[in-house]
């Protein structure tokens, strides 16, 4: 009787044991990416540099957690360019997520403070996307759509989202998920709370943004301001030039035929009229005078203008070639 009691008892224990390991079974499954996630983070060494981007940028414990499980690599070298395939030669691309990884590119120069945060939480709600399942991913994707309706009007988002329709096909969705999450200070509470859910202040990385695209906003508006001003001189010398021109060749003539009139003895009924025609022309070349100082004041403005013009183009080049990764040092030669 107690043997019989013994193997009841072993019989239930097995039961339990075997309903855990179902249990456990499925939880692994229901949370196997979570859990793949755990392990790289913990088996993943970041650098100061490395997590100081996304605290910068004010991501939640969960946010960083996940660029964590992305392996995130900052690389000037040209690996960067291995891993990252440049699409299209118009646009410089300053991260990706390839392969469950994220790429930044180092950007170094000072006055692009903020764009290697903005690049890696950019990157990182890649990462998030792609971890929503089927239904989360139509919810979201919902709210995106209705905040894009109040950007599409903007031609640098039409024209990027349209970059994105060539170079990524059908990633629309998950584009417009990191940008709207990095660029966007004001949106709908629902996608607000959405993202609160990786952000602890998601205007961190919007002020980011903000001030390092505002340095290229005002190199480009600038730019216009002097080039606007060079087509105005360029225009108003040709001109002046050309009337000046027109004037001294007339008043030439005028002078010529002046002189043959006084030389001839009876040019003129009176010395009143002589002196009188006489202080026109004075008057004529003295107006010129004018004119050409005019025209030479203008050239010396239009030669600054052009100076400052080319200053800033040069600072414009500097500036992009920073963000250029094609640009970047080729690997160093292996040491032996």
């Amino acid at each position: 009787m107690l043997r019989w009691k013994l193997s009841k008892s072993k019989i239930i224990l097995n039961i339990i044991i075997s309903l855990i390991l179902i249990v456990l079974s499925l939880l692994i499954v229901a949370n196997r990416q979570r859990i793949i996630d755990q392990i790289t983070v913990w088996q993943f060494h970041a650098t100061s540099a490395i997590t100081a981007l996304v605290d910068r940028a004010g991501m939640n414990s969960n946010g960083k957690f996940l660029y964590l499980a992305s392996q995130p690599i900052l690389d000037s070298t040209q690996n960067f360019n291995n891993e990252c395939d440049r699409i299209e030669n118009t646009t410089s691309i300053l991260g990706c997520y390839s392969n469950s990884r994220i790429f930044v590119y180092d950007v170094t120069d000072q006055k692009l403070d903020g764009i290697r945060e903005v690049t890696a939480t950019h990157e990182t709600l890649h990462a998030v996307y792609a971890r929503l399942d089927s239904t989360e991913k139509a919810k979201i994707d919902v709210l995106l759509e209705a905040e894009y309706k109040k950007l599409e009007n903007n031609k640098d988002y039409s024209d990027r989202m349209a970059f994105y329709a060539r170079t990524e096909p059908g990633e629309r969705d998950n584009e417009l998920h990191s940008v709207i999450g990095t660029e966007i200070a004001n949106i709908n509470p629902d996608l607000e709370k959405y993202y609160d859910n990786y952000f602890s202040d998601r205007q961190k990385v919007v002020a980011l943004n903000t001030k390092y695209s505002s340095v290229f906003i005002n190199l480009k508006n600038h730019a216009n301001v002097l080039l606007a001003q060079l087509n105005a001189l360029s225009k108003s010398i040709s001109s002046g030039t050309e009337k000046y021109n027109s004037d001294v060749k007339t008043l030439n003539s005028d002078i010529i035929a002046f002189n043959k009139r006084a030389d001839s003895g009876s040019g003129f009924n009176s010395q009143s009229q002589f002196n009188s025609e006489r202080a026109v022309l004075s008057a004529r070349v003295d107006e010129l005078d004018v004119n050409r100082s005019k025209i030479d004041s203008d050239i010396a403005t239009y030669d600054q203008i052009l100076a400052e013009y080319n200053s800033l183009a040069s600072e414009s080049k500097k500036l992009y070639n920073s963000i250029d990764s094609t640009l970047a040092p080729a690997p160093a030669e292996p040491t032996i």
